[in-house]
């Protein structure tokens, strides 16, 4: 795995904290390359025979197989694995974080003092539920815990966790979620020439940059319901250079006047919101864009309608067990209707595919480095007319 991209707030390892993040990757890898297979092996000749022989048909659906495959001791003892292999995840970075937090509050305060962008928090704002919930990713806190006075530990978690979790698959500064939808944009909508871009969940800022590197001169605003994250990606932003305006909003209702923007994108921001929320957001949307302005979120392209039952069940481990009870909602849901009550005509809403851009040297000035297909990513959203 690459060294993630420096810049001021990154918590640096030690040697030791190194070696466990090296023991997670090792481990992860193990069971991905190794593990995960067996689940498959134990469905197909075991399973699924049983199944047919009392139902007189294979499974019909994710939950069907759950609910067999949930009584299996291998499917046991992968799961177990997997949970707990994300709670030393979050061990092998919060060390880091918590031995060098005032430094990186330090820094955090000295970015603000000469700002290219700007920063407003909210502490009056409501979590919703669906978020306070749970510790998404059991990650102590969520995004929004504060423990200290300008606390940035929920960025720095997302930030190095979320490098760890892919393994630096999303590129040395877990941007190329950005970059993908970018990739996309340039190729489908090259005329496309926005002048106020928004990021809607942009958590620490990650996906936002290479939309401020793509279209230069564009006014780039992030929001998020969590300050450390803001704080943390207002840090990061100021030290590379990117002029990236954060404000602490909830996506479902914001602050920002009627047709605002030109252009609105979301990553991975879907799942992690409830169904009515889904509605909520695309009204937003749809009321923050200029007319023929365009709104696009990236996701995982797990569409489970379109998948064998096993392999959406496999898909599914996050929903039980990673804290993300609405990752498998989301990939069942009919996303065209709420677009449609949110005011997108049936012609102009917007579902697609884009591969993944993966890979530590994707250049976005030049062009080179690696934009061989990977995961895809599903892209919906809408224009509004």
């Amino acid at each position: 795995m690459a060294q993630q991209g420096w810049h001021a707030v990154l918590p640096q390892a030690t040697h030791d904290e190194d070696a466990m993040r090296g023991f997670v990757y090792v481990l992860k890898t193990h069971l991905q390359a190794k593990v995960i297979g067996g689940n498959a092996t134990v469905y197909r000749k075991l399973v699924e025979p049983e199944f047919k022989k009392k139902n007189g048909r294979s499974p019909k659906d994710r939950h069907e197989v759950r609910n067999e495959m949930v009584r299996q001791p291998y499917y046991q003892m992968y799961s177990a694995m997997q949970k707990n292999l994300q709670m030393i995840s979050q061990d092998a970075v919060g060390d880091s974080i918590y031995r060098q937090l005032p430094e990186m509050i330090g820094n955090f305060r000295k970015m603000a003092k000469k700002p290219k962008g700007s920063l407003k928090l909210d502490p009056g704002l409501e979590v919703p539920r669906y978020l306070s919930a749970v510790d998404i990713h059991y990650s102590p806190g969520s995004y929004f815990a504060e423990t200290t006075d300008d606390d940035v530990t929920a960025g720095a978690r997302y930030d190095s966790g979320f490098y760890l979790y892919v393994m630096g698959a999303l590129g040395r500064y877990n941007e190329n979620m950005g970059v993908s939808g970018v990739h996309w944009l340039k190729e489908h909508h090259p005329n496309l020439k926005p002048k106020r871009i928004l990021e809607l969940g942009c958590t620490a800022g990650n996906s936002l940059t290479p939309y401020v590197d793509a279209y230069p001169g564009a006014e780039v605003h992030g929001i998020d319901i969590g300050a450390p994250c803001l704080r943390y990606g207002h840090a990061r932003a100021e030290s590379m250079g990117k002029a990236i305006h954060f404000s602490q909003q909830n996506a479902e209702h914001t602050d920002f006047p009627d047709g605002h923007f030109d252009l609105i994108v979301s990553h991975i921001l879907l799942h992690e919101t409830s169904r009515k929320a889904i509605y909520a957001i695309m009204k937003e949307c749809h009321r923050l864009l200029k007319p023929g302005g365009m709104v696009i979120h990236l996701e995982a392209a797990l569409r489970y309608a379109e998948m064998d039952p096993y392999d959406a069940f496999i898909r599914d481990w996050s929903t039980h067990n990673n804290a993300e009870p609405f990752w498998g909602a989301v990939k069942e849901m009919d996303l065209v209707d709420p677009a449609l009550k949110a005011g997108f005509k049936p012609q102009n809403v917007i579902q697609s595919y884009t591969p993944l851009v993966t890979g530590t040297d994707y250049l976005m000035d030049t062009g080179r480095g690696n934009k061989a297909a990977g995961p895809k990513q599903f892209i919906y959203g809408g224009i509004k007319a």
